[in-house]
């Protein structure tokens, strides 16, 4: 018998198709059960809280009992218990309902979830031990929310809340969390939240409790009073509560004795006011300390201070923080524009008395360019350049084949000119470094790696007599600046070339960024104007 068994379950194993069988237990993760205590006769709706979406098709989850029997649930609305989706609904819930229940989940990737449910359903006879968590603070207005799964059944449904305080309704409070303001010792008990909403046209309860504990502190009052020498018979202390007599009062109590010393025979009272726990009504009431003597009464007031909440330090301090980020965020995105904004208040720089003639010598590639990149090159060097520069700032350029003096040799005029200059101004395009010159002294020294370039780059690196401005146009394509002089490499790596923003209409203002940036990089006052003569 027990080989027929084994042979039927090898065949069984064999006859399922691989790759679409469904997910073993084996395999699928477990995740960890929930427990719910529950009223008889209210309804439940449980969605785990593992699970991403609740609105999955019928036929990916499959829910089901546990026990002797393993008893399916049914997708049906119409019976007690069913299940849509993600979601298990219990409808008038009995004690029969009590046990384990486990969801299989199979996700259209072929992942298996199981997830499990326990519950055991009460008479509703004493919820001191189905509450939901307590709520134990030392704030003196309190909030309650509903517990969470009550409160999602309510949104989901569209229902409606009722508060009860023990047995007793609390009228005006319909939200998903109950305030209590100023609370006192008497308001401590078991708060019930009851969310009422319909399915399929029926109405239906789910409750869920808190119990709610008022912190406070045992606080003992000495009232103590001098009533002079021998005095016993008519020295008394005593304390009073918004004006009233503390016997009077619950939860307060006050004990007196009355003392003399022995060599000085002066005589004291002293009362003791014990209040059993502290809590908002004390902050509003008005403590009297009285000593009467046999011809006169004196009293002191005394009036609880609640400690000052660190709230506002914190709030201060955050503030503080996010002005400071904010006013260096704007430093640093404004820095420029002070920068410039405040240069002609300082003095002015050694620049003003070097004697050179030139803001700025600028050299750029001539050569190996297609007819697009050398067109825009030429407009921005001829044209937008000298129109922002010099004819707006006031600076003066030199600049390759406009400011050249014919028959002069060139390796001369060169060095002179460089000389003369503050500024080597470097305009890169997207083939600059693509051809060297062998021979410095060509005519086509324009090109990276010319007399021009040579000459300018050893007085930035080497004698460090001049500042550079690298100026990017174009894009610089997959090899970025890996093919220019290592000395050029050099000047970039330490300072990022400033790219001309193409195609932007607000760009070729002179107060745009790209050339404050530029301005913040020249000298701070524009070079002398000088005769030609002087040049030559």
């Amino acid at each position: 018998m027990d080989a027929c068994r084994l042979f039927l379950s090898l065949v069984l194993m064999m006859s399922t198709p691989r790759g679409k069988s469904e997910a073993s237990k084996s395999s699928c993760l477990n995740l960890d059960q929930d427990f719910y205590s529950l009223i008889k006769g209210e309804a439940f709706y449980y969605v785990s809280y593992a699970m991403d979406d609740t609105k999955l098709p019928d036929e990916n989850i499959t829910w089901y009992k546990n026990g002797p029997e393993i008893k399916n649930m049914t997708t049906n609305e119409t019976h007690r218990i069913h299940y849509h989706g993600g979601a298990l609904l219990f409808l008038n819930i009995s004690a029969n309902d009590s046990g384990t229940y486990t969801a299989r989940h199979i996700t259209p990737s072929g992942e298996c979830f199981y997830y499990h449910l326990k519950i055991e359903v009460f008479n509703e006879i004493n919820r001191e031990n189905l509450t939901f968590g307590s709520i134990k603070n030392s704030d003196q207005n309190k909030k309650i929310p509903c517990p969470q799964h009550i409160e999602d059944t309510c949104t989901t449904f569209n229902g409606n809340f009722t508060w009860f305080k023990g047995t007793n309704l609390l009228p005006g409070h319909h939200e998903a969390t109950l305030r209590v303001e100023n609370a006192q010792k008497d308001d401590e008990d078991i708060y019930t939240c009851i969310c009422t909403w319909t399915h399929n046209h029926k109405v239906y309860n789910s409750s869920g409790s808190r119990k709610l504990f008022v912190v406070g502190v045992r606080v003992k009052l000495n009232c103590t009073v001098y009533c002079g020498i021998n005095a016993k018979l008519d020295c008394k202390a005593s304390w009073r509560i918004n004006g009233e007599p503390v016997n009077q009062m619950n939860g307060y109590n006050e004990t007196t004795k009355l003392e003399i010393e022995d060599l000085s025979k002066n005589t004291f009272s002293t009362a003791i006011l014990t209040i059993e726990m502290v809590s908002a009504k004390d902050f509003q009431h008005e403590f009297k300390c009285y000593g009467s003597g046999l011809y006169t009464t004196n009293a002191t007031t005394f009036t609880f201070k609640q400690r000052e909440s660190i709230l506002p330090l914190i709030t201060a301090g955050v503030c503080v923080f996010v002005v400071g980020v904010f006013a260096a965020v704007l430093l640093k995105y404004f820095a420029i524009d002070l920068a410039l904004l405040f240069r002609p208040y300082f003095l002015p720089g050694r620049d003003n008395q070097d004697g050179r003639v030139y803001d700025a010598y600028v050299v750029y590639q001539t050569q190996s360019l297609d007819k697009e990149t050398e067109k825009k090159l030429s407009n921005f060097v001829t044209k937008t350049l000298p129109s922002v520069l010099e004819d707006k700032c006031g600076y003066r350029l030199f600049i390759q084949g406009r400011d050249d003096i014919p028959g002069e040799d060139r390796v001369e005029l060169v060095e002179r000119c460089i000389k003369q200059s503050r500024r080597l101004m470097v305009i890169l395009t997207p083939g600059s470094g693509s051809e060297m010159i062998k021979d410095p002294t060509s005519d086509h020294t324009s090109v990276i790696g010319g007399f021009d370039w040579q000459v300018g780059l050893h007085h930035a690196l080497v004698q460090r007599e001049m500042s550079v401005i690298l100026i990017q146009l174009g894009e610089t394509g997959s090899q970025g600046y890996t093919h220019l002089p290592p000395g050029l490499q050099h000047l970039i790596h330490k300072s990022a070339p400033i790219r001309w923003p193409e195609g932007l209409q607000k760009a070729s203002k002179w107060n745009s960024h790209f050339w404050k940036r530029v301005q913040y990089l020249m000298p701070a006052t524009p070079a002398k104007k000088s005769d030609l003569s002087t040049m030559i």
